[in-house]
């Protein structure tokens, strides 16, 4: 008896061991941290639990920068993963990159599933849709640039919070009743060329590059030394040097600074609320990015940041047919609700915000709505969004260039000049080797 107990509990093992090999596994590569990097593998687990032919497996590849090299560099190598995440500012160097790539209209419509463009939010499918309305890369962690304000250092400072700044002036006012009540960091900025460069251009309504921003030709050029862009850059420059805004450093660096409570005021993403409504021990609100009043047309709307899934070539058809079971799944409203409300990233469609909206989570958390107002306006061509050619390159630049203004090194005038002469040779390069 024990011998035949012994048999069928090896024959059982055996099951599930072809029932676990028979699982098609599908690669991920992402470059999410921290509570976003739970909420990622979070979303792979509900995806493996709601079905058994697949299997997500999400990795960490470092930076932004660092997964989409090292993702090329496993292309040419025949290695590379499902699925890249990709951030923004990598999307034409993608859409440039023929063959390796499959757009993800044709994967979702080849696994037979309905996939209508329609049903994302437009500003954000938009972005990631190519000239001839296919789109190429699924939205995912969509996000925006906001405006992060610490409530308790507002009331230390005799700061009326239920009117945050909603303008430049009124925050170097606030800036300055914060350091006189002896905050050492009242302001500070994360991604510094995506909030003070990029979406302040179409908050404003202004070029940041010709063609549309890039999104009408590969022969775009940048617009950043225009009168305001210098008018702005100048103020932050006299904000440093009188203490109001300390810089923290490149990319999401200075979210840390505020999240401790050492900085009180911070533009960056949205998707940095999961991070404090986790982690901060004071109360805080959310608001719009601030504008300058006397610019017509301001405030516009912001334009999108975060990343996409793109879905790379070279693999069997029954891993691309897993690709878009994930898809669809997170795609799905309630999903798409759920993530939206974890981590502040947008709502990728309306079913989605609608369900939102309706759950009363707007109400319940004022300012999370923010995100969406600010993109959903009214665009034009100068707020669509930016697509430029090598753009990881050109914010590497922008990053070095406003080093030197915050350091007293270069002014204002002569840094926006030579992100404007840097830029447009690493945009001409591109053009060059992208010409068809």
């Amino acid at each position: 008896m024990k011998f035949k107990l012994h048999v069928g509990a090896l024959a059982l093992a055996a099951l599930s061991a072809i029932s676990a090999q028979a699982q098609t596994e599908i690669q991920w590569w992402h470059s999410m941290t921290a509570v976003n990097g739970e909420w990622v593998n979070d979303l792979a687990k509900g995806f493996n639990a709601s079905q058994k032919d697949y299997k997500m497996v999400p990795t960490f590849k470092g930076s932004y920068a660092e997964s989409m090299t090292a993702a090329m560099a496993a292309f040419r190598a025949g290695n590379q993963p499902n699925i890249l995440q990709v951030f923004e500012v990598g999307t034409a160097t993608m859409m440039a990159s023929k063959g390796a790539i499959v757009p993800v209209a044709q994967v979702m419509k080849d696994a037979g599933y309905k996939f209508d463009p329609n049903a994302y939010v437009s500003a954000v499918a938009g972005y990631y849709t190519a000239p001839n309305g296919q789109m190429l890369s699924m939205p995912f962690n969509s996000s925006t640039t906001i405006f992060y304000i610490n409530k308790d250092a507002f009331k230390a400072a005799g700061i009326d919070t239920s009117k945050p700044p909603t303008t430049w002036p009124e925050v170097v006012l606030a800036a300055a009743k914060l350091k006189a009540s002896g905050h050492k960091c009242p302001l500070t900025i994360a991604w510094q060329g995506w909030t003070q460069l990029e979406s302040f251009s179409a908050w404003h309504n202004v070029e940041f590059a010709s063609k549309s921003n890039g999104l009408a030709g590969l022969d775009a050029r940048l617009k950043v030394d225009s009168p305001l862009h210098v008018r702005h850059i100048e103020n932050l420059a006299n904000m440093a040097h009188q203490g109001l805004f300390v810089y923290k450093g490149r990319e999401n660096v200075p979210e840390a600074s505020f999240v401790s409570g050492e900085c009180a005021m911070i533009t960056t993403s949205a998707g940095f609320y999961g991070n404090v409504a986790k982690n901060a021990k004071f109360a805080y609100t959310l608001a719009t990015l601030p504008y300058y009043p006397d610019v017509p047309g301001a405030p516009q709307n912001t334009v999108i940041g975060g990343a996409s899934l793109w879905v790379m070539a070279g693999k069997k058809p029954a891993e691309y047919k897993g690709v878009a079971a994930f898809f669809n799944y997170i795609s799905s409203p309630e999903v798409q609700s759920a993530s939206h409300k974890r981590t502040g990233y947008l709502p990728i469609t309306t079913a989605a915000y609608q369900l939102t909206e309706k759950s009363g989570f707007y109400k319940e958390h004022p300012g999370t709505d923010i995100a969406v107002s600010q993109m959903i306006r009214k665009v034009t061509d100068k707020s669509r969004g930016i697509r430029l050619g090598n753009y990881v390159q050109i914010r590497q630049v922008e990053d070095e260039e406003l080093e030197q203004v915050w350091n007293g090194k270069k002014t204002a005038k002569e840094a926006l000049d030579a992100i404007v002469k840097r830029g447009n040779e690493i945009l001409e390069r591109f053009q060059k080797a992208n010409k068809s």
